[in-house]
């Protein structure tokens, strides 16, 4: 253990993880590179892009602005513990069914600022739903079938 390595215990989508980290190792590289969770996606890296967005504390964060101690003992949530087994979250269906992926680079991040927004107003509309992504960039789509699906999703889980 280098000397300014702390053993720090995480506890993401449900599952414990004991992990060695620097003081200064961000929690988008201990996900990615120290826990194998690589559906965040380190994007900008100055918290502009939403790629990385995790939900910390039941809020979304982006994870390349956030120290990975600052993670211990918060239950974390990523895009891999989105789906239940082989069941798909309402969001992750709704984004099929409106055909509103398109490369994928964003749309961990885009999931799961919309699964926050919707967790913080089960009844948001359209206006709401464009606040709560309005971090998240996306440059192959024109937004409207995220924000649609985000709607369905929405409807689907009142």
């Amino acid at each position: 253990m280098h000397p300014m390595a702390k053993s720090i215990s995480l506890l993401v989508n449900g599952q414990r993880y004991a992990v060695e980290v620097e003081p200064s190792d961000l929690l988008i590289d201990v996900l990615r590179d120290k826990l194998g969770l690589t559906g965040a996606k380190k994007g900008c890296g100055t918290g502009d892009c939403g790629a990385c967005t995790v939900i910390l504390a039941g809020r979304p964060v982006t994870a390349c602005l956030v120290l990975a101690m600052a993670a211990e003992g918060k239950p974390l949530e990523t895009i891999e513990g989105l789906a239940s087994g082989d069941r798909l979250h309402p969001l992750q269906q709704a984004f099929l069914d409106f055909n509103s992926v398109q490369c994928g680079y964003c749309i961990p991040g885009v999931l799961m600022m919309a699964k926050a927004t919707l967790d913080a107003n089960p009844r948001a509309d359209a206006d709401d739903i464009r606040r709560g992504l309005a971090g998240n960039l996306c440059r192959c789509t024109g937004y409207s079938k995220i924000i649609e699906a985000v709607m369905a999703a929405a409807r689907a889980t009142k």
